[in-house]
C-alpha cells in the first residue's frame, strides 16, 4: 500500500525521537519500490524519508545503511559531493523505513541536465570519476557483490534467457543484445566501484555544481559502464560527450574505448530487466508499459539503426529478426554516435562467433539479494497505525540555494554522523 507525505512524516517521529514535522512534500524516487517525503522540523532542519513498498526494495535499504557507514569520515571528506547520513529507522511490519538528514541542491529531470551549461555536465563527470575511483576494499569489506568481466557479462546472459522466455521481447532486440554479449572485445575493461543506481533522481545540483550524490542501494564492483546507461538514453550527444571528457580528465585509470557501446547495450536492456520486474511482481500495468517501450525500441532500430553496440557488426542471416524489415544497403546511421574514448588505447578486435538466435532456456529465479552479516534491526516495531504529529503539517518551502561551498551551510547535517536512537515499543 502506498504511504501518503503526510503518514511518512507521522512514520519519522517515531524513528527519530525529538523530531517535530511542520511541513512536509513527497520528494522524487522510483515509484515501483519506495515512498518518499520531505520534512520540515520544529528547528528548521530537513528531512527525507524513504519507505520501501515491498521486500526487496527493504532489503536494499537496508544494505544502504551498511554501504553509507562504510564510508568513513576520511573518505566522505575527498569526494567532490556529499552523501547522506542515516538519522534513524522504523520497522513497519516486515519492511524498514529510513530518515535521512537533508542534503542541499535539487534534483533535475535529464531534459533539464541536457539542456543546462556545459560545466554542470562536466561536473556530472567528475562524480562519476570520483565513485569509479573508490578503493575496492570499500566494497569487499562491505561483503557486497563484486564481478570481473566475464562473471559479469554471463550475469547479463543469464538475464537474457530468464527474459527470452516471457515471450514477450522481440525476436531482433533478442539477437541483437545476445550478439554484442557475445562479442569478447567488447567485455575488456576494468572492473571499478560501481553505484549501480546512476540516474537523475539520484543527483542532487546547485547552479552549476553536483553538490551530492544519493541512492546507494546497489553499490558493487563491476562495469563503469552501467553507470553512463542513462547519459546515453538521453540520446544528446553533446551532453554525453561534455560528461565524458570531465570522467576522462578525472579518473586514475583511463576508461576503455567500449564504455559508451556496453553503456547503450545496458540502456537497452534495462527495458527488459523492467519487463521482468513487472512480471515477477504481477503488475499488469508495468508489463504493458515495458512491452510498449519494447516494441517501440525495435520498431526505432529497425527503422534508424539504433546505437552501436557491438564492436563486430551482425551477421548478413542474423540482422533481422522476425518481423523486421531486411537491411538497408549501405552504412546505416545510428540515433547516437557512440565515439571512442578520448585518449583510450583501441581494443584488439577478434571476430565474434556467429551463433544463432538466442536459444530459449527457463532460467531458476535468482533470489534477492539480502543484506548480508550485520544487518541493523529494527528501532522499533510498529504494527499499528503509526501516530500523526500534533502539529499542523504544511508542503515544504522551496530552499533558497545555499552560499559558498556545498559541505557548509546551517541546515547541511550530511557529514555529522548522527545516532540512530532505537525509540520503544509503545
Amino acid at each position: 500500500m502506498r504511504r501518503k507525505p503526510i503518514e511518512l512524516a507521522a512514520v519519522a517521529t517515531a524513528a527519530v525521537p525529538g523530531l517535530t514535522p511542520t511541513a512536509v512534500s513527497s520528494a522524487p524516487d522510483d515509484p515501483a519500490d519506495f515512498d518518499s517525503a520531505l520534512l520540515l522540523d520544529s528547528e528548521g532542519k530537513r528531512w527525507r524519508v524513504r519507505s520501501p513498498r515491498h521486500a526487496e526494495a527493504s532489503a536494499r535499504l537496508e544494505t544502504e545503511f551498511l554501504v553509507l557507514r562504510a564510508f568513513a569520515p576520511g573518505i566522505r571528506a575527498e569526494l567532490p559531493f556529499l552523501m547522506p547520513t542515516v538519522a534513524g529507522s522504523v520497522r513497519l511490519g516486515t519492511l524498514s523505513t529510513f530518515v535521512y538528514s537533508h542534503l542541499a541542491g535539487s534534483t533535475r529531470s535529464v531534459e533539464e541536465l541536457t539542456a543546462g551549461p556545459e560545466p554542470l555536465a562536466r561536473e556530472i563527470g567528475v562524480a562519476l570519476a570520483a565513485v569509479h575511483d573508490l578503493p575496492r576494499s570499500l566494497v569487499s569489506n562491505a561483503d557486497l557483490p563484486s564481478y570481473t568481466p566475464n562473471e559479469f557479462r554471463q550475469r547479463r546472459l543469464n538475464e537474457l534467457d530468464q527474459a527470452a522466455t516471457t515471450g514477450k521481447i522481440p525476436p531482433s532486440l533478442l539477437v541483437r543484445w545476445e550478439h554484442a554479449l557475445e562479442d569478447v572485445s567488447l567485455w575488456r575493461f576494468n572492473p571499478s566501484v560501481v553505484h549501480g543506481d546512476l540516474h537523475e533522481d539520484n543527483i542532487l545540483v546547485e547552479g552549476q555544481r553536483v553538490t551530492a550524490v544519493t541512492g546507494w542501494t546497489d553499490l558493487r564492483i563491476g562495469d563503469p559502464a552501467d553507470d553512463f546507461a542513462w547519459l546515453v538514453a538521453s540520446n544528446e550527444q553533446d551532453f554525453v560527450d561534455a560528461v565524458l571528457a570531465g570522467y576522462t580528465a578525472s579518473r586514475r585509470d583511463t576508461p576503455d574505448s567500449h564504455l559508451l557501446r556496453r553503456a547503450a547495450l545496458s540502456a537497452e536492456f534495462a527495458l527488459a530487466q523492467y519487463l521482468v520486474k513487472g512480471i515477477a511482481a504481477g503488475d499488469s500495468a508495468m508489463v504493458a508499459e515495458a512491452e510498449g517501450m519494447l516494441e517501440t525500441l525495435a520498431g526505432d532500430i529497425a527503422e534508424h539503426g539504433g546505437q552501436p553496440i557491438s564492436v563486430e557488426p551482425l551477421p548478413a542471416g542474423n540482422a533481422a529478426g522476425p518481423g523486421t524489415p531486411p537491411a538497408a544497403s549501405g552504412p546505416v546511421k545510428a540515433a547516437v554516435e557512440v565515439a571512442p574514448v578520448p585518449g583510450a588505447p583501441a581494443a584488439p578486435v577478434s571476430p565474434a562467433p556467429n551463433r544463432p538466435a538466442v536459444e530459449v532456456q527457463p532460467v531458476p529465479a535468482q533470489p534477492a539479494a539480502a543484506s548480508g552479516p550485520g544487518q541493523v534491526p529494527p528501532a522499533v516495531d510498529v504494527t499499528s497505525s503509526p501516530a500523526r504529529p500534533a502539529v499542523h503539517v504544511a508542503p515544504v518551502p522551496t530552499e533558497p540555494p545555499a552560499a559558498g561551498n556545498a559541505h557548509a551551510g546551517p541546515d547541511d547535517t550530511s557529514t555529522t554522523a548522527l545516532p540512530v536512537v532505537k525509540a520503544q515499543q509503545a
